[in-house]
């Protein structure tokens, strides 16, 4: 198993709840790499869909298709470009990216619409979880009262849990844990970047990972460090 595997993906669908859905394009490698989308009712009665972090497969559109008209697509951390561009671009939909975001711009191709405190009329309010020059790290959360999304910092694949977690904070963030932005928001569910999100309790298991981050790290967390880092 690779940390991150290309070629021919396989949709693999995961996270469905009444306004939203997710999926992994390649359900074997070790990252897990996680997409969403969210349903948001619009004036008109419809339902706009806001696709977060995705990676392109076959069968992705017909997905999207079940929650309603694609409304524009999420770039939620500065390494998360992703398919972002060429999803955006099959809608004929912008890039969404936090106006304190750096980066991502020069490699999206696409138009884009930058966003503060709130994500367009989504009803999703931003989470600066953290924007940091060492390591290089620019996250934006999303949440609405029910749903948390966390692209980066909280994860379920198995490289990011501890002993007994539901969700582990990630690898490189286990001494410094996003405490402050994230503890206390009581979300109904999480859906993460990297794995399956939780959707039972997610609030405690939430405040687990954020409490635990330092002495429950998982096994994976030297080799993934290392990977990280190039060396």
């Amino acid at each position: 198993m690779t940390m991150k595997e290309d070629g021919e993906a396989e949709l693999h669908e995961i996270d469905r709840f009444d306004r939203g859905v997710g999926w992994i394009a390649y359900p074997g490698e070790t990252m897990e790499r996680a997409s969403h989308a969210l349903a948001v009712p619009n004036e008109d009665g419809d339902d706009d869909v806001w696709v977060i972090d995705p990676v392109d497969a076959p069968g992705v559109d017909d997905l999207l298709a079940e929650f309603g008209s694609v409304a524009g697509v999420v770039v939620g951390l500065d390494r998360h470009e992703r398919d972002a561009a060429t999803v955006a671009a099959r809608h004929d939909v912008p890039v969404h990216v936090p106006e304190w975001m750096t980066g991502v711009v020069d490699d999206v191709d696409v138009p884009v619409r930058r966003f503060g405190r709130r994500l367009a009329d989504s009803g999703f309010e931003s989470i600066r979880i953290r924007d940091s020059a060492v390591p290089p790290w620019q996250e934006v959360g999303l949440f609405d009262g029910e749903t948390l999304v966390v692209p980066e910092s909280l994860g379920s694949a198995s490289y990011f849990r501890g002993d007994r977690e539901r969700l582990g904070v990630h690898p490189m963030l286990r001494l410094t844990p996003p405490r402050t932005v994230l503890s206390g928001l009581d979300p109904d569910r999480v859906l993460v970047g990297h794995g399956v999100g939780v959707h039972e309790n997610a609030a405690a298991a939430v405040e687990d990972a954020l409490e635990g981050s330092r002495r429950k790290a998982p096994g994976l967390y030297a080799r993934t460090l290392r990977d990280a880092l190039g060396i």
